[in-house]
């Protein structure tokens, strides 16, 4: 099974007249590159918290926001006045520059940037911390449902395009003898337009045979075969092997682009580039495999 890296998870809990919403947001990424935003009582657990998110979503591009609302008919929070005016003339700027609607329009979201509602002294308590480490890992739990449900999607269409190209490697078969006839044809009225040439026949079956063996592409076709049953196998394991899947990919591209050179013949031809398409739909997807 294999899981994308393509994720969002969104949960909340209420303690002591607020509302703290915990957002993960992953997309697709060669390494772990992990961003937060969290309110300021918090920022001592930020590290912990990080390492939780790190642990079980392995890589991608991870975006964490936390934020605090008040509750109907609370009022025990403060609005940082420069904090929030510093969001707003940035989005001032932005309208600006890129034609967006009015920035007052911002206001609602600007309340849920951090550090703009404050929820002055406070303490975090253990049992609103425990609170806060369940709601994450219930967002990571989200995170993870959708990327399997993503990778379940990316795996069909990855089985279809596999067996597409086993299916083209079939089908060049038939061409192939038609091929080799072909090509000693050539060669043959060639050389008779020569007509007053010499040359030692025994040597000319000789060179012909080495080079119909350099044309040959019985083993390039096994080696494909190989590897794309193998890219089905891998597919198939419990672990989602994203790295794995692009190492075999290439090798399959390699023997497809052999073929390619080998075929001198334009029906081989239009496999092979039936194939390369095929591959190269594969490859982009790759890139958001986990």
């Amino acid at each position: 099974m294999i899981y994308s890296m393509t994720g969002f998870g969104k949960t909340h809990f209420f303690f002591n007249g607020k509302k703290v919403n915990v957002e993960i947001k992953s997309l697709n990424s060669k390494q772990l590159d992990f961003n937060s935003k969290l309110p300021s009582i918090y920022k001592e657990k930020e590290f912990e918290i990080r390492s939780l998110i790190s642990q079980e979503l392995l890589r991608g591009k991870i975006e964490l926001l936390i934020y605090c609302e008040q509750e109907e008919g609370e009022k025990r929070h403060s609005i940082n006045r420069n904090v929030a005016m510093k969001y707003f003339e940035e989005i001032k700027e932005l309208e600006n520059a890129l034609k967006l609607k009015p920035a007052e329009e911002y206001v609602p979201i600007i309340l849920k940037l951090p550090e703009v509602v404050e929820f002055p002294n406070e303490e975090v308590s253990e049992d609103e911390l425990k609170e806060l480490y369940k709601c994450v890992n219930e967002c990571i739990f989200e995170v993870k449902s959708f990327r399997a449900q993503e990778g379940k999607s990316l795996e069909a269409d990855f089985k279809t395009r596999i067996n597409k190209i086993l299916d083209f490697l079939t089908e060049i078969s038939p061409y192939e003898q038609n091929r080799i006839e072909t090509i000693k044809e050539r060669i043959i009225n060639q050389l008779n337009t020569l007509k007053d040439t010499m040359y030692d026949k025994n040597r000319f079956e000789q060179e012909m045979i080495y080079y119909l063996e350099k044309i040959d592409i019985t083993e390039e076709k096994v080696r494909l075969k190989n590897h794309c049953v193998y890219f089905l196998e891998t597919l198939a394991e419990n672990e989602s092997k994203g790295k794995q899947l692009s190492f075999i990919t290439q090798e399959i591209g390699r023997e497809i682009n052999t073929i390619g050179s080998k075929a001198n013949d334009m029906n081989i031809q239009q496999f092979v580039i039936k194939m390369k398409d095929e591959l190269e739909k594969i490859r982009e997807q790759l890139s958001n495999i986990l």
